[in-house]
């Protein structure tokens, strides 16, 4: 079997360098030369745990490849992937369906033999048969079904979610592309991955329906970790509480400073765009989509709230700025709506992310950049926790407290316990528990 992978993107590079250690031959396209140059020298333009080994071990197999040269792949391959981005609009929260609808042209003039054209990118309903009537009207000629079959990589864990995932969604309405589906994924068969094979519609519409799912989850305990506050209870016992309901489960019920990255903002906003459109609203995913863009933007008020309710002047460290750990993807992060609300309050910022810099200094202006997470904190009068990478999880609280002007730390991602800090001399803040003596708490 051969694959076209036509994007070099985050799903087109893990899924082209996952399905060639599947044993299949994959070819990775991008128009951008020098990302293809890149990519060719063993540069990888994300990161991704493990991403770099995958694709160095297959390329010297032979099994991966990369181009720039559309025809010659797509002509040559049994499946085309379609992996591109689906950004939102410019006009609402609709998805920007300009590259898919591109792609599918370019892939038109160049089918030859029977092809399966798959839509790998996160698409509306619909989009699947309008990617039909685009090759049909191009081509029509061509010998091509196409079918849906979404992804669900979470940064960070994407190669394991890729090798060994929780399901895998294929929208193909005949057998002849199923049966060239059921040979891609071979590999997940024999380990007896439940792959569901459903119409191009309900793969599109799954895929929306899981991340909304995910996000109106995040944005629950985060109302809950609120009302905890009013209350006096601990965020923490509260979800390990409902989370034992095997009902509900106990992923995604993790407090924070709300949701980001380049799916669940998008996705939620998509999926409102389409059941509006459909005369369906979704007010529950409305509601979310409003939530997790005010919860982002009130983070600031809680750290200028611990400061004594004013930052003038004060020099803030930050630590983490990527949307979560292990990956340096910046998209919708909360870093881009703390750090310039506390610079608007008087704030110096100065921050430390292990690999997300590179990608954040364009996006934050006048931020100190630093080389670690003390340098950072050197001078400075509160600490702001914002993405909870490993190496945050276990400061040395002395030298902390030593580099520091004033020990005030706030921590948006929970991963300390208020007794430990309280013990340490901390004026320390979390999401959703109890911060006093009589509130001492495990979590």
């Amino acid at each position: 079997m051969r694959i076209a992978m036509v994007g070099t993107g985050y799903v087109g590079l893990v899924s082209g360098a996952c399905f060639s250690e599947f044993g299949t031959e994959v070819v990775c396209i991008d128009k951008d030369a020098a990302k293809i140059k890149r990519l060719e020298d063993g540069e990888i333009p994300i990161f991704e745990p493990g991403l770099d080994v995958l694709v160095a071990n297959n390329r010297a197999a032979g099994r991966l490849t990369f181009t720039t040269d559309l025809a010659r792949a797509v002509g040559e391959a049994d499946a085309v992937f379609i992996a591109v981005g689906t950004p939102t609009g410019r006009t609402g929260g609709e998805a920007d369906l300009t590259y898919v609808y591109d792609a599918a042209r370019e892939v038109a003039g160049a089918l030859q033999g029977f092809t399966v054209v798959v839509n790998k990118s996160t698409v509306p309903v619909g989009t699947g048969r309008e990617v039909q009537r685009i090759i049909a009207e191009a081509n029509p000629a061509a010998e091509f079904e196409v079918v849906s079959n979404p992804e669900f990589l979470r940064e960070g864990a994407a190669i394991n979610d890729f090798m060994r995932p929780d399901r895998v969604i294929i929208g193909a309405e005949s057998e002849r592309s199923r049966t060239v589906m059921r040979a891609l994924y071979r590999p997940l068969f024999l380990i007896e991955t439940p792959i569901l094979f459903t119409t191009l519609e309900t793969a599109e519409l799954t895929k929306y329906a899981g991340n909304a799912f995910l996000a109106t989850k995040i944005t629950f305990i985060n109302e809950i970790a609120d009302l905890c506050e009013k209350v006096g209870a601990n965020v923490h016992d509260v979800a390990r509480g409902i989370g034992l309901d095997g009902r509900i489960g106990r992923k995604f019920l993790h407090p924070g400073p709300g949701y980001g990255g380049s799916c669940f903002p998008k996705d939620t906003l998509a999926l409102v765009d389409t059941a509006q459109k459909a005369g369906s609203p979704m007010r529950i995913v409305e509601t979310v989509a409003d939530i997790n863009d005010k919860r982002k933007k009130a983070m600031a008020g809680r750290v200028i709230e611990a400061c004594g309710g004013c930052v003038e002047g004060k020099t803030v460290a930050v630590l983490g700025l990527t949307f979560k750990p292990n990956t340096d993807d910046m998209r919708e992060a909360p870093s881009l709506e703390v750090v310039p609300a506390l610079q608007a309050a008087g704030a110096v910022v100065r921050a430390f992310d292990p690999e997300g810099m590179e990608q954040a200094s364009p996006l934050l202006a006048n931020v100190q950049w630093c080389q670690n997470a003390y340098e950072a904190m050197t001078d400075a009068d509160a600490v702001v926790i914002l993405t909870e990478w490993n190496e945050f999880r276990a400061l040395n609280l002395d030298r902390v407290k030593a580099v520091m002007k004033a020990p005030v730390m706030i921590d948006l991602r929970n991963i300390y316990k208020p007794g430990d800090m309280l013990a340490a001399g901390f004026d320390y803040s979390s999401v959703g528990r109890p911060h006093s003596a009589l509130g001492l708490t495990k979590a």
